[in-house]
């Protein structure tokens, strides 16, 4: 029986409500044996923030990097507690991407039956592709790094050929295990910049070419990010792995959260060569919190995407197609404002009895 160390961090807001229903569904996972997942708490985030002075310290950062196999992460934030630049405070995302080198962060948008999708008159399926957006470089490095003062402030963009080297393999692995774009089934890379404007992004673009060449049979596309943008919207079938700079990425991938369902429906992984955490895109919504609003969907697709990292896809496979045959189904129902009938512990029974 194999046995894997999982760290836990239950987040703010919903965090905690969606990581009990994601846990609700990997014991149902578990429960069909195999393996078993063992699981630790870790104390981090902005309540954290709030109690001790930091989002995570050291000795939890230094376990999460060296004595799990993964990390299953709940949102996290609350919009007063702030650093006094009035940034927020107990935002796990520089700690963590930085300090354990998940450098991936794969962001899957797929349109899941029972779901409509504002574009309107798209079938379930007919939007799946997976944003690679680059963890630990790009715009986002200037995190807490910024210098100026009340009059200017200048953040520093900084992209280097070995970090754009690795996230563009990472891009072009993920496309070559895929089944393409569901337009037309083609196994496609598309390099997202502005390398028009910006030297840095033309390093990128420079780097994803050098990369391209070892993958001689997937497509390569390039755009820059305005294009981009109106291209998921007016044609998302095309699209099967995208890849781009920190921010970029943090933009686009919402809005192609909007084109399946909302941000809520949408699950991410965040992964280097050594470590992992795996959390949902959105964030941790105080206001609903214990209301029994929340939607849990991408907190469990982020399980899914942990067990997939664990080698054990067919039990991540299973869970997508249970959380695909609820919906289908009407067990689970998604409101027009991306919550769920019924909140956490109803879609997370939904979900498991698919399972047992």
């Amino acid at each position: 029986m194999q046995v894997h160390d999982i760290a836990v961090i239950r987040g703010d807001g919903i965090g905690p409500e969606l990581v009990d229903a994601a846990l609700t569904v990997l014991g149902a996972v578990t429960a069909k044996g195999g393996f078993e997942l063992n699981y630790s708490e870790v104390d981090a985030g902005a309540d954290t923030y709030r109690r001790t002075g930091v989002a995570c310290s050291p000795e939890d950062l230094e376990y999460l990097r060296t004595a799990v196999a993964a990390t299953l992460k709940g949102p996290v934030g609350l919009p007063d507690v702030r650093f006094p630049d009035g940034t927020e405070a107990g935002l796990l995302g520089g700690i963590l991407r930085i300090g354990l080198d998940a450098y991936a962060n794969v962001r899957p948008a797929l349109l899941l039956p029972g779901v409509t999708s504002a574009l309107g008159g798209v079938p379930a399926g007919g939007i799946d592709y997976v944003i690679v957006r680059e963890n630990t470089e790009g715009l986002y490095a200037s995190r807490g790094k910024g210098v100026g003062n009340r009059w200017a402030v200048s953040d520093t963009l900084m992209t280097t050929r070995e970090g754009t080297l690795r996230i563009c393999r990472r891009a072009f692995e993920l496309a070559a295990a895929r089944g393409g774009a569901p337009g037309d089934g083609k196994h496609r890379v598309t390099c997202v910049d502005k390398s028009n404007v910006l030297r840095s992004h033309a390093l990128f673009r420079e780097t994803f070419f050098e990369v391209a060449a070892d993958f001689p049979d997937i497509e390569t596309e390039v755009l820059y990010a305005d294009a981009a943008a109106q291209a998921l919207v007016l044609r998302p079938g095309d699209f099967d792995v995208l890849v781009m700079e920190n921010f970029l990425g943090d933009v686009l991938s919402d809005l192609g959260g909007a084109t399946v369902g909302g941000i809520s429906l949408c699950g991410s992984g965040n992964i280097g060569d050594v470590s992992a955490y795996f959390e949902p895109i959105h964030g941790s919504a105080p206001s609903i919190a214990g209301q029994g609003l929340a939607n849990p969907i991408g907190q469990i697709l982020a399980a899914a995407m942990m067990l997939d990292h664990l080698h054990h896809t067919a039990e991540g496979d299973l869970v997508r197609a249970a959380v695909a045959g609820a919906l289908e189904a009407g067990d689970i129902r998604i409101r027009p404002d991306g919550s769920a009938t019924g909140g956490p512990v109803a879609v997370a029974e939904a979900v498991a009895a698919r399972l047992t």
